[in-house]
This record gives C-alpha cells, structure tokens and sequence, in this order.
C-alpha cells in the first residue's frame, strides 16, 4: 500500500528509529498511542496530551509559531504538520533540514482511518493501527445506529473579541452533522482568507436562524460564565461543548464519536 500524506507526497516506511517532531496536538496523542512516544523529540506547547507523557518531550514553541532552530537542534527525521494548525511557510523552511515532512489534514470523521494507516504504515506500527480503525468503526456505527432526530442549525463558536465560528467545510462541522446538526452559514460567503474560520457579529437575523449556539473550550476557553451571559442575551438554547472532543481528530476522535451521543439529545 502507497503511503501518499496529505501534500500528495508519497512518504516511506522507516528503516530504523526515528527520531520524530509532531507540531500537530492531536497527532501527538495519536503518535503516542500508536506506541511510539519514545521517538518523540520534540512538541508544541499545545501537545498537551498524555499529560504524563508529553512533559518530558522538548516544546519547540505553538503550532502557529514555530522555532525553527530548536527543530533543527533536534535533528528530526520526521516532523508532522498539518494544512490548518501549521503556517505553509512553516512547513516549507523544515523541509530545506528535514528528512521526511509528512503533511495531514483530515477533512471529516472518516479521514482518521487514513491518518492511522499512513503513520502506522510509516511508523511500522500497523497492527496498532488497525485496533485504532476497529474501535473508531466500532463508535461510528453505534453513532449511526442512534434514533434519528429532527435536524438543527447549531453556531459553533471558536472565539470572541471578535466571534469566530467555522464553515461547514471542516472536521468540526462535519463532526456534528454525524448527530444531524448543521452548522450555521454566513451569507454571503467570506473571503478567502477567511471562508473557513469566519468572524460574524450576533444580530436579530441571525439568532433568528439558528436553533442553538455551541461555545467551545478551545481555542476560546469559552465558560459556563459566558454560556449564561449569552443565552440571557439573544433568547436561544447555548451549551458549552468540549473542544478537544469534537475538533481533535487522531486517537480522540474514538472518544469524540462517543461524546457525540452524550450530547445527541440537546
């Protein structure tokens, strides 16, 4: 089977021990229960998960803001970006000292089982991998399986000073269409720079076209302070939604599928 990351460059199975850089929080995790976290060299300080894990693992600075010489020093073999989390200038100046760049940037649910397969094809950690695929299979279709319900149009929320939601075309959005929530749309579409991660200001109209407004933990740490502020200001259902469940794809995705059903009933 091709190894082919999401650059459409074909990556190579290793021949002997990496030594690895992941600047993608989700993917670490990932790598970790994957087994290899003892090739781990370096992280962000957003890999913050296995906590237990990762506080030996050098930080080499944020997904947004990488110290390229700190990289360098660890004289990686591997390091993992991701088209949404990492800058492409990024990704282009660690590819001038970095052996193999391996590209992500799963779109919806199902792209974690693509994302499995290729780092345990080039990790060499397949059987893992594939009790990876089996359990996210496994939460998918019990997900499937739930009574269907009316469909809703949700806001989720990302930011405030100013608000930022998400398009419908992201992993987020896509995650809770799994429960048939749709994910609100600013019309007309934003600009290119911003179509994906748009900033919209609370008006009549739109809380008019909404069912229920979601405030996430992350990257905002939205709280139960502002889901009560808000809901007293625009007269619709806000919840507070765990982040990390329903943004991080990887290992956590199994968990988000799960945590998809606890909420299915709002």
């Amino acid at each position: 089977m091709k190894l082919v990351d999401a650059s459409g460059r074909e990556q190579r199975a290793i021949e002997a021990p990496p030594r690895i850089v992941s600047l993608v929080p989700s993917i670490t995790e990932l790598l970790c229960d994957l087994g290899l976290a003892a090739w781990l060299v370096g992280r962000t300080g957003f890999c913050v998960h296995p906590a237990d894990v990762v506080r030996a693992i050098p930080k080499v600075g944020g997904t947004k803001d990488v110290k390229l010489e700190k990289v360098r020093r660890l004289a990686p073999t591997h390091v993992i970006v991701n088209i949404d989390e990492n800058k492409k200038a990024t990704a282009d100046a660690l590819a001038q000292f970095v052996p193999h760049v391996v590209v992500t940037h799963p779109l919806a649910p199902e792209d974690n089982l693509a994302l499995y397969r290729l780092l345990g094809g080039i990790f060499n950690v397949q059987e893992k991998a594939e009790v990876l695929c089996a359990a996210f299979e496994h939460e998918y279709a019990a997900l499937a399986a739930l009574r269907q319900r009316a469909p809703k149009t949700v806001l989720y929320c990302i930011w405030q000073n100013p608000w930022m939601t998400v398009s419908r075309d992201t992993y987020i959005a896509r995650m809770l269409a799994l429960i048939g929530w749709r994910q609100w749309q600013a019309e007309p579409p934003a600009t290119a720079d911003t179509a994906r991660y748009p900033t919209f200001a609370w008006s009549d109209e739109l809380v008019r076209g909404v069912d229920a407004v979601l405030l996430s933990t992350e990257p905002y740490r939205f709280t139960e302070t502002h889901v009560d502020a808000l809901e007293r200001q625009i007269g619709k259902p806000v919840h507070l939604v765990d982040g990390e469940m329903i943004s991080w794809y990887g290992s956590r995705a199994i968990a988000g599928l799960r945590y998809l059903r606890t909420i299915s009933d709002w």
